[in-house]
């Protein structure tokens, strides 16, 4: 198959959200409503123009009920993605093939949550009992659980402990990607914390989560919605808004894969799945590395954050923490990552944040706008399968 075949027929032409908060003071379906509306009214385009829907096997918002709620007449397509985060960029890919496809002309893409507020994944799994959830996850989870690693924060602190013992990493290389972060969240009046930097002291002083991790290497936990309108490119570019085109999609799951941590593995300092999506995204583009002026990372913990940029080739095996260390992915920088504040700055919202900083940055209408933004890209959910985007202008 024409590896090439999806690149550039598809576009985001609208995207929408909620404000990000702790406690959103309302369900997860008004989240997923407001932030449809939102988008749907970015593009210019009305409920009824809607026939397909996609978002995480992991949201609580049936599509039947979305589509009542909104008046959405009929519906031709509705697909769901698992793994969490990993999901991020291959609920774009969904759509995009829906679309370039003929299944659907106006597809959805909706995430909402109330994490901070309601079901926190940062609880892992430590209050539930897996004799009570029967079955092959159960069974892989009971070789682990007991010795104490129940929690996201302790299955990537193995990593990030092995990744330091080879390459001589340290604690502040970490600290320097939560120092970008928050930097650029701190101009950005939608983010949590906005006029909140820190510094890395801060971070080196903020308290142990599971070691090596401090508390700032630790991405919210946040109350939110986030919506995306995924058309073909011609019909984009009739609409309201600068198409933002879907130039690369793609998923990967690595050998050994389980869970944010698969300990099945020779070694658990890289991320072979994240390999596999950026082989297939340099390929589809036509693009590399050097082509990329700004990328969203998913930077739920911050020592993923370097392996992504080796995993991605901005840098070689073990040299994620000079790029970091030299101000590579500030802005200003080689590659800056995240000027929006990335899920440690500005919001949890499983990466659909990120998906809608990406959008922005090919608008050119972002708070922190990087100059001479032709492409960007969006990486998912780190560790579980996973999936990234490479969105261009139209």
């Amino acid at each position: 198959m024409d590896p090439t075949w999806l690149s550039n027929r598809t576009a985001i032409a609208g995207i929408g959200a909620t404000e990000f908060s702790k406690n959103s003071g309302r369900s997860e379906m008004q989240l997923a409503v407001e932030a449809i509306r939102a988008a749907l009214g970015d593009a210019g385009l009305e409920p009824e123009d809607v026939d397909g829907l996609v978002s995480y096997t992991v949201d609580g918002n049936a599509e039947t009920e979305i589509a009542r709620n909104l008046g959405i007449p009929a519906l031709t397509f509705f697909s769901r993605i698992g793994f969490g985060g990993g999901a991020a960029g291959a609920v774009i890919q969904q759509a995009a093939m829906a679309v370039a496809s003929g299944v659907a002309r106006t597809v959805v893409v909706y995430r909402a949550l109330n994490e901070r507020s309601g079901n926190r994944f940062g609880a892992g799994v430590h209050d539930k009992r897996q004799s009570t959830s029967p079955g092959p996850e159960a069974a892989v989870f009971s070789w682990y659980l007991p010795f104490g690693l129940v929690t996201p924060a302790a299955w990537v602190a193995m990593c990030a402990t092995r990744y330091m013992h080879e390459f001589g990493a340290a604690s502040e290389d970490f600290g320097r990607v939560a120092v970008a972060a928050r930097r650029h969240a701190a101009t950005n009046p939608a983010a949590w914390f906005h006029g909140k930097p820190i510094t890395l002291a801060d971070h080196q002083a903020s308290r142990w989560i599971v070691e090596p991790l401090h508390l700032l290497d630790c991405c919210q936990e946040s109350d939110g919605a986030v919506a995306v309108v995924v058309v073909s490119a011609e019909h984009a570019r009739d609409l309201r808004q600068p198409p933002a085109l879907i130039t690369a999609a793609a998923q990967g799951s690595g050998p050994g894969q389980h869970a944010m941590t698969s300990y099945y593995r020779d070694s658990i300092v890289g991320l072979p799945e994240a390999g596999i999506v950026a082989r297939q995204l340099w390929e589809m583009s036509g693009l590399g590395p050097r082509d990329i002026p700004t990328a969203i990372f998913y930077d739920h913990f911050t020592p993923f954050v370097l392996v992504q940029l080796e995993e991605f080739g901005f840098c070689t095996r073990g040299e994620a923490k000079d790029f970091v260390k030299d101000g590579n992915i500030e802005i200003g920088g080689g590659l800056p990552l995240n000027p929006h504040g990335g899920q440690l700055g500005e919001a949890y919202i499983h990466g659909m944040n990120g998906v809608a900083e990406a959008v922005r940055q090919i608008r050119g209408t972002a708070v922190n706008q990087i100059p001479d933004v032709a492409h960007v890209l969006v990486t998912a959910g780190t560790g579980v399968p996973t999936s990234g985007l490479i969105l261009g202008r139209g």
